[in-house]
């Protein structure tokens, strides 16, 4: 997947440009602003670690703080042959504005790694985490009550069991040592719906997008989500979850799908679970029979469709192709994939963009929900589950009573179920990503003047941060 354009402003500076935007439209004392907008600290480190080789590498890697307005801060960590300091700085401004978005009480913190995870082995891999973990443990970068990291593009459930255990190490006598760290796997501390719940997050955000029929019609579509034809960018965690959710519980077509050796397009649908299977297997999309096959990845996304769901890479979007999309409504579930200026073109042309910190926040919302569990020290359910069922079961049999009639075996099932952790976690993820739209809305609602998500999206966010920032005297 090639960037069309780097664009004159780098991740960090466009970052910063849509702030400012959303700044013009607000009145705040003097110098708030400038507090919103600024980053509090970087951390730069390099270490070395022996490789299965017996020679010894250097690696450099970055933990951003962009604002600890609210403590711990929270942001994963990316590890990426070609992240670098502006990358990580632009990734925990978007933390911090992400969580005041959906009302999650953390401050933004990004982490960074210059490694490819596909060139070392995992025995490296796990030494090279744990290294990383312990320069950021040693600085005060990694702990409960102060930076949450989680994963982010090359790294998952393991290098966090690895980075939670590093912390257990130096600090053994840490009751909530499993806080350190989220999306950790469910069997050492996480929680039951996390691997997917960006993915799941995405699409929440389309659904209640399509619950609003005059936003709809805006966008030049009309109708609900089923049937409409969705071009996906990226099969990763992310953009499978979407595609998968979208195409088997929503009735949408998974027309085209991106990846690094090209796309795959299929007017009928995708299937999407056989495309990831096939790309796990084979390293990329070629040779894969449930479409066609085309090695120009980029020019896809100018391919005629309802919905393009960018789930990639930064800077996709710019002002080089952005006057060539033909989506008319983008879901931005990667960080960054629509350029400041890429951003301009699509508004002046009236294609409706969700926005990335809105859209993908899905997983740090999550990410909350498991820190809680650490905290608490109990699973979600357990209390309250049973009890649930037993109410049910009464209902059920009031029902009975009353009609003189056996209640239906499909129905008795939904009214006894209990909630369990991973039903608790959907429902909380599904209420925290409506809300936030609604927020969004009654900005665009209240001020005629601001006509795109982004610009509401980050005036939710700044008045937040603002008020919480002037509470404390900054």
């Amino acid at each position: 997947m090639t960037m069309a354009s780097k664009g004159t402003l780098s991740f960090s500076e466009g970052v910063q440009e849509m702030v400012k935007t959303a700044l013009t439209h607000m009145k705040l004392p003097e110098g708030v602003p400038e507090s919103v907008v600024a980053g509090h600290s970087v951390l730069q480190v390099r270490f070395p670690v022996k490789l299965d080789n017996g020679h010894y590498q250097v690696f450099t890697g970055w933990r951003a703080v962009h604002s600890d307005h609210r403590l711990p801060v929270k942001g994963g960590i990316r590890f990426a042959s070609f992240v670098d300091q502006d990358e990580v700085e632009a990734l925990a401004a978007l933390m911090t504005f992400k969580c005041a978005i959906v009302d999650v009480p953390f401050g933004g913190s990004k982490g960074g790694l210059i490694i490819d995870p596909r060139k070392h082995s995992v025995h490296e891999l796990e030494r090279v985490t744990r290294r990383f973990a312990v320069e950021l443990v040693e600085r005060g970068y990694i702990g409960p009550g102060i930076n949450v990291p989680a994963p982010d593009m090359g790294t998952g459930e393991r290098e966090m069991a690895w980075i939670a255990d590093v912390y257990r190490g130096l600090y053994p006598t840490e009751i909530d040592h499993l806080g350190c760290v989220t999306g950790k796997p469910v069997t050492s501390g996480g929680i039951r719906g996390r691997t997917e719940a960006t993915g799941r997050g995405v699409q929440y955000v389309i659904r209640e997008f399509f619950r609003h029929p005059e936003d709809v019609k805006k966008a030049g579509l009309n109708g609900g989500l089923a049937g409409k034809k969705i071009v996906v960018q990226g099969l990763g965690n992310v953009g499978y979850h979407a595609a998968k959710f979208l195409s088997e519980e929503d009735d949408a077509l998974i027309v085209a799908i991106i990846e690094r050796d090209g796309v795959i397009s299929n007017p009928k649908g995708i299937d999407v679970e056989k495309c990831r299977a096939w790309i796990s297997k084979n390293g990329g999309l070629k040779g894969f029979s449930g479409g066609k096959h085309s090695p120009n990845g980029a020019k896809a996304l100018e391919m005629a469709c309802d919905i393009l769901i960018p789930a990639a890479l930064e800077k996709q979007i710019t002002d080089a192709n952005a006057d060539r999309i033909k989506a008319k409504l983008i879901v931005e579930a990667a960080n960054g994939p629509v350029s400041f200026e890429g951003d301009k073109i699509l508004f002046k042309r009236g294609v409706t963009v969700l926005p990335d910190c809105y859209v993908n926040a899905g997983g740090v919302v999550v990410s909350y929900f498991e820190w809680i569990k650490n905290l608490s020290h109990i699973r979600f359910g357990r209390m309250d589950r049973r009890l649930d069922e037993m109410r049910g079961e009464r209902i059920v049999h009031a029902l009975e009573q009353i009609t003189g009639k056996a209640v239906p075996d499909i129905v008795k099932r939904e009214l006894v179920a209990g909630a369990d952790e991973l039903a608790l976690v959907r429902s909380g993820l599904d209420d925290t990503m409506r809300n936030a739209y609604h927020e969004m809305r009654n900005v665009m609602k209240t001020n005629k003047k601001i006509k795109d998500y982004r610009t509401a999206a980050y005036i939710v966010a700044v008045q937040k941060i603002a008020h919480s920032k002037m509470e404390m005297g900054l």
